[in-house]
């Protein structure tokens, strides 16, 4: 059996980085239906507000698997009780290994040590792999609660206290 790890990490590592490129490159061509360049890749992550999901507004999670670097995903603040999952990434050679409902888990985690008392999140209807992991894991569909392109469907659940 392999197992899996996961721990916080600087969003801007080597390995932190090249997820969040795969991250990108994957939802990128499933929207536009062709694979991403790396220009696009380039520059849907410009501006991305990456640096937010750091102490204190939020928390990037990087899962490794047999020590490789398989999986990732963010948390951000958005008020006092309620932190917003994003990123959410498997690497698709470790998928169906047991590591995304772990990944949620451990981002859960991240959020409650911020404070967060609830997760909420928005994704494109397409994603339906993602919105099978949420709603596994809990996550209900909730009314939107934010605005912007490539978003379709908002979920949120409740976090147990930690314990």
């Amino acid at each position: 059996m392999t197992f899996w790890t996961f721990g916080p990490e600087p969003f801007d590592t080597a390995d932190a980085t090249a997820l969040r490129r795969a991250y990108y490159a994957e939802v990128a061509g499933r929207y536009w239906k062709r694979p991403a360049t790396a220009e696009e890749v380039d520059g849907g992550l410009r501006g991305d507000g990456v640096e937010q999901l750091a102490p204190p507004t939020g928390a990037f999670v990087v899962g490794r698997r047999a020590g490789t670097a398989a999986a990732c995903g963010g948390v951000l603040l958005l008020d006092a009780e309620r932190a917003e999952l994003t990123r959410v990434f498997v690497r698709p050679a470790h998928r169906r290994t047991g590591g995304a409902p772990l990944l949620l888990a451990a981002l859960e985690d991240a959020a409650r040590a911020l404070g967060a008392r609830r997760m909420v999140l928005n994704t494109r209807l397409d994603l339906t792999e993602a919105r099978a992991l949420y709603a596994g894991c809990g996550y209900r569909e909730i009314p939107a609660y934010c605005t912007g392109p490539y978003m379709e469907v908002w979920y949120g659940k409740e976090l147990a206290p930690a314990g």
